[in-house]
């Protein structure tokens, strides 16, 4: 007996394809690697292999940043998730799990927009805590997209006959809303603010395939992309979605804004095609086409890291500085050791209302003579500060403890009034920063606590509760110090 090729009991019963497409735009630049190195640069971009120089960000990528998200927003940073989570529901089984299903959502890759990309260069550098200079071997280059890079990004939920569509498109939506809230950031060192997104113009069709017209509509346009559909902002009102999942996330977040003092010099690669100033102050594309000065997220993790450590040796009793300091940094990649991510992640911010097209002439003294040295004089255009100059300083501590927050809280207060400078040159005064306003909020257990700290002449008003700040310097003292609580 001939078997059939196709049998109604072997179909998976598929009875509605939901299209969800949106334009995913690049905030900050991002670093999509090929994982290989060139003659040219140390970490070369991924591109369009068809020709060569198209962006390209893999629908695997994609998918792992959404499933990531949504499993934190679900059951907290570093916590495991189990079958009846949503992340499983919506991307499909957990690895070693043989009775899982696969993932319902389909997500393409996306290739950049012509017209959009550009290509830009920063360096890296290794500093050395003890004596703030550059660490020999440690420089490296990388290629990044620039800041307004578009990628359409397109998804396919299959719903199938018995699933939950409802809590199949609360899954997707609660996933997609963290392109727009900052949840999800996407390439190489994101947690220094690379990789920042956000998606505009969601556009969303249900196709109903028990109806004759929607099977229809999906055979003659189901793989077109989606035109004639009205762009929506928000993705939980395009997907009809009431509430998203709650938050199970935990942090400490401390969104500050500085005024400049004077002003601040981050290094861009070169002059201005070598025949500019020997020394130009780093800008950046944005997404709205502008080039901008900007503080580095990687120049910022920097001089808060080498700070954070000074501080807690200055504390430590119980040689305990450095364990603290990797654990809430990251350890450094070396032979032999574990690494290890770090929890304190910073964004990539613009210097608003700068004065960058001044340029200062310096020369180095020969202290023997007193007189210039030969060869040695230099120019340098840094980011003036004005009155209405600001920066801000936007940096979030993943699973904190009460004394990793007390440390940041001394960090805050370094920055504040000056006595932490960002940047090169700090020993002429470079990168000192006014504390004007900061924002901080403690997020724990779905609930969160916040405090307004604003300058009012030689005083500080805090709104919070004042004491609850004290207790959290408190307990960093108590854990180096060993004493206890």
């Amino acid at each position: 007996m001939t078997r059939p090729f196709w049998s109604p009991d072997a179909s998976r019963k598929i009875v509605a394809h939901i299209v969800v497409e949106g334009d995913l735009v690049l905030q900050t630049p991002a670093h999509f690697g090929n994982g290989d190195t060139d003659e040219l640069t140390d970490m070369p971009l991924l591109v369009d292999p068809l020709d060569g120089k198209t962006p390209l960000l893999t629908g695997s990528s994609i998918a792992g940043a959404l499933r990531a998200y949504l499993r934190e927003r679900e059951r907290g940073y570093g916590r495991p998730a189990d079958r009846p989570s949503a992340s499983v529901l919506l991307f499909g089984s957990l690895k070693g799990d043989d009775e899982g299903e696969q993932s319902p959502l389909i997500v393409e890759d996306a290739l950049g927009k012509p017209g959009t990309f550009g290509v830009e260069m920063r360096d890296g550098v290794g500093i050395d805590p003890k004596s703030r200079t550059a660490r020999e071997d440690r420089l490296f280059d990388l290629q990044l997209w620039q800041a307004g890079t578009t990628f359409p990004l397109r998804f396919e939920l299959v719903i199938r006959e018995g699933d939950d569509a409802d809590a199949l498109k609360r899954a997707l939506a609660t996933a997609l809303a963290g392109f727009n809230d900052g949840g999800i950031t996407l390439g190489a060192r994101k947690r220094r603010g690379y990789g920042r997104v956000s998606v505009a113009g969601w556009r969303v069709k249900i196709y109903d395939l028990t109806r004759a017209d929607g099977l229809l509509d999906w055979i003659e346009h189901g793989d077109k992309p989606l035109t004639n559909v009205t762009p929506v902002s928000d993705i939980q009102t395009a997907l009809g979605v009431t509430a998203l999942l709650d938050d199970q996330r935990n942090f400490f977040r401390i969104c500050a804004t500085f005024m400049l003092d004077g002003s601040l010099l981050i290094r861009s690669g070169a002059g201005q095609d070598d025949q500019g100033p020997d020394m130009v102050h780093l800008h950046a594309r944005q997404a709205n086409g502008t080039r901008q000065p900007i503080l580095s997220g990687t120049s910022l993790a920097g001089a808060v890291r080498a700070r954070a450590l000074k501080i807690a040796n200055t504390l430590d009793t119980q040689n305990k500085a450095q364990a603290l300091i990797d654990e809430m940094f990251g350890v450094e990649m070396q032979p032999g050791v574990q690494p290890k991510a770090s929890r304190v992640v910073v964004t990539e911010t613009v210097v608003q209302n700068a004065r960058t097209d001044l340029v200062q002439n310096r020369v180095s003294i020969d202290r023997f003579t007193g007189g210039a040295r030969e060869t040695a004089l230099f120019s340098e255009q840094p980011a003036f500060g004005g009155d209405t100059t600001t920066v801000v300083v936007d940096m979030r501590l993943i699973n904190p403890q009460d004394y990793e927050i007390g440390l940041l809280l001394l960090l805050l207060k370094d920055l504040w009034t000056g006595d932490l400078p960002l940047g090169g040159e700090s020993s002429v005064g470079r990168g000192r920063l006014k504390g004007k306003r900061a924002e901080l909020t403690y997020q724990s257990d779905g609930a969160s606590r916040t405090w307004e700290i604003v300058t009012n002449g030689q005083k500080l008003n805090i709104i919070g509760d004042r004491d609850a700040l004290e207790r959290f310097v408190a307990a960093l003292n108590r854990h180096l110090k060993g004493v206890q609580p």
